[in-house]
């Protein structure tokens, strides 16, 4: 008997060794994107969307990056120190680092200097049309006053402006590399967050001699095959609309300390149904589940992935609905009917309290909803006070609201029954006819964004009524950036904000009135277009600002600046300019353990293809809960 035990044991030990041998790391990662999120382009200083930062993020490396549990860590610099309290920062660069071509052939050393040549790509007007400046003018002294100089030569000497070299800008901008390892930055005031700046794309390298190289324009228009790369990936082929690869640089100055694949092919989809059909091939290593795929697999055991299903960790992106002010249509004149009713706060406030985003949100968690819901701009984790409370609790406890896991809090139907009733009897003295026509757009072969809106316009019709507002789904051919957003031509649009930095700022000024360089008021509210017939919007639009700016000027109580955020964001909120929606916590199907990725509430890190765990079998859901245990424990 014994020795059968034996034999047995024996066994079960040799399958539990081929079954552990069968499996193993991934060397070359499939993944995919949807069509919707291609580049447009490779200029990573000129980019404030995650479609072009999640590539070249990958093929430049900035100062700092960050862990799993999204702590700052030394990359391009390896220390970094103040000696005033945040006033003056110093960088001190890490030995070996290189720029390269894609083929990964040396081009130049990587040098202090190249983190000016950046920053004056990013302050100059006519190389970066303001894109990315927000950040840098209000912590970098003279950073401000630099870009408005650059802005008032532009309108006199274009080619001249486009020319600046260093000269003016080390002159105005407290930013200085005494030797080929040491970068300086004297902030505006003491900043202890500005270190957080060092992960984002505003504060990345870019090469001198590859400006002589190519010139600015030929710079500002750089493709991938003309880039210079110092970080741990090049793309080595770019179909547009179809796939990438990055390689592994055989150059990579860090190459003996991360753990790299040797390519990445990120193939494009029209669609997570599209990507699902690559998962089941093999094609591809991971795919996030549809609303129907997800409950297809949910609700039978018996289906082959059943135990396969597990929750992605929640990113940093708020995605939300913003208004806007200033709609245009189709033919450039302006939709009078909308922007009557988008600028009374009654028909605003009728949206904030009268919808349940519960449907919505199970477009992307099916099984668990309310785990996606957000209830303010600003993202969990971006900053903290110091009894250790998030901020993000600061907003809701001034707004007399908390997350439940058994319904979606913010929804009040009585109280936006008051606020329709008030909109429509306002309005229709205005002459505004109902329902008010909502312009959606979605590009038009995405399949997934059409079966959303038509959840988005059944929440409408169900929560608001037919006789307020009815959604009309219109569609893009290929750039929501040139067919929609620059046009004016959508009454709502949802985009997603993730911070840059570990501020609060950094996602309130982007809906600063008056400000060219707040992206949301800018490209997607149109505030700009708003006119003083509109009384209460403006002395709404002023008022926020001022809230910010009261908030901005606070640097020496962090306490206090974040209290001061927080009434202002309270104020934004409650008056419905926007209306945050959701956070995703998706279901999956992966290769990847999230959690060995790196993750920051803030910058472009977590994009990163480095120091990941994978399998070439599909992770378990219990393999999860262990891997998320193990994190939570360290």
């Amino acid at each position: 008997m014994k020795r059968w035990l034996s034999l047995l044991l024996a066994l079960t030990m040799l399958l539990a060794m081929a079954s552990t041998a069968s499996a193993a790391e991934i060397t070359d990662l499939n993944t995919y994107e949807t069509t919707n999120q291609e580049m447009q382009h490779f200029n990573i200083f000129y980019s404030q969307s995650k479609t072009e930062l999640d590539v070249l993020s990958n093929c430049i490396d900035g100062l700092l990056t960050n862990d799993s549990h999204g702590n700052l860590v030394a990359n391009s610099a390896k220390e970094w120190y103040s000696e005033d309290g945040g006033k003056t920062w110093t960088f001190i660069l890490a030995d070996g680092q290189t720029w390269f071509d894609k083929d990964g052939n040396y081009k130049a050393d990587v040098v202090a200097e190249d983190w000016l040549y950046g920053l004056e790509w990013v302050l100059n007007f006519a190389k970066n049309d303001a894109v990315n400046t927000s950040m840098p003018i209000e912590m970098i002294q003279g950073a401000k006053e630099y870009y408005k100089y650059t802005k008032e030569l532009y309108e006199t000497d274009p080619e001249a402006c486009m020319n600046l070299g260093l000269d003016k800008f080390k002159e105005m901008v407290g930013v200085s590399a005494p030797d080929d390892k040491t970068l300086i930055y004297t902030c505006v005031d003491k900043l202890a967050y500005f270190p957080t700046l060092a992960t984002y794309s505003c504060l990345y390298p870019l090469s001198g001699k590859l400006l002589e190289e190519l010139g600015a324009e030929g710079y500002k228009a750089v493709t991938w095959e003309t880039l210079w790369y110092n970080g741990p990936y090049t793309i080595t082929s770019f179909v547009q609309g179809n796939e990438k690869v990055l390689t592994a640089s055989p150059n990579y100055w860090n190459a003996a300390n991360v753990k790299r694949f040797n390519t990445i092919t990120i193939k494009m989809v029209e669609s997570d149904d599209t990507a699902y059909n690559l998962f089941l091939t093999g094609e591809i290593d991971n795919v996030t589940l549809t609303q129907s795929n997800l409950s297809t697999i949910y609700n039978s055991e018996s289906n082959e992935f059943h135990n396969n299903l597990v929750e992605s960790r929640q990113d940093k992106y708020t995605n939300l609905m913003q208004f806007n002010f200033t709609k245009h249509n189709p033919d450039g004149t302006l939709d009078e009917n909308w922007n009557k009713a988008v600028n009374n706060s009654a028909f605003r406030k009728a949206w904030l309290y009268g919808l349940d985003w519960t449907p919505y949100l199970a477009r992307y968690n099916a099984v668990n909803p309310l785990a996606c819901q957000v209830f303010t701009f600003t993202a969990n984790g971006v900053a903290k006070m110091s009894d250790g409370r998030d901020y993000t609790d600061v907003v809701l406890e001034k707004m007399g609201l908390s997350y439940s896991d058994q319904t979606y809090n913010r929804y009040d139907p009585e109280k936006a029954a008051a606020y329709k009733q008030q909109a429509m009897e306002e309005l229709t003295a205005q002459g505004v006819t109902f329902p008010v026509v909502v312009d959606y757009y979605i590009k038009g072969d995405n399949q997934t964004a059409k079966d959303t809106a038509d959840t988005l316009a059944q929440m409408l019709s169900d929560c608001l009524g037919d006789d307020f507002v009815t959604l009309n789904i219109c569609t893009y051919v290929a750039s929501s950036t040139t067919e929609v957003l620059a046009p004016g031509v959508a009454s709502i649009v949802t985009p997603a904000w993730g911070a840059d930095f570990g501020d609060p700022v950094n996602f309130l000024g982007q809906q600063v009135y008056n400000d060219d360089n707040a992206f949301f008021a800018v490209d997607y509210g149109h505030y700009d277009g708003v006119t003083e017939e509109n009384t209460e919007t403006m002395e709404i639009f002023q008022k926020f600002a001022d809230m910010v700016n009261t908030a901005k000027a606070i640097t020496d109580d962090m306490d206090a600046r974040y209290e001061a955020f927080a009434e202002a964001e309270a104020y934004l909120l409650s008056e419905a300019l926007l209306i945050p929606t959701y956070a995703e916590v998706s279901w999956q199907l992966t290769c990847v353990n999230d959690y060995s990725k790196i993750f920051a509430p803030y910058g472009n890190q977590s994009s990163r293809y480095i120091n990941w765990e994978t399998n070439s079998d599909i992770y378990t859901s219990d393999d999860y809960a262990q891997f998320k245990a193990a994190f939570n424990a360290e």
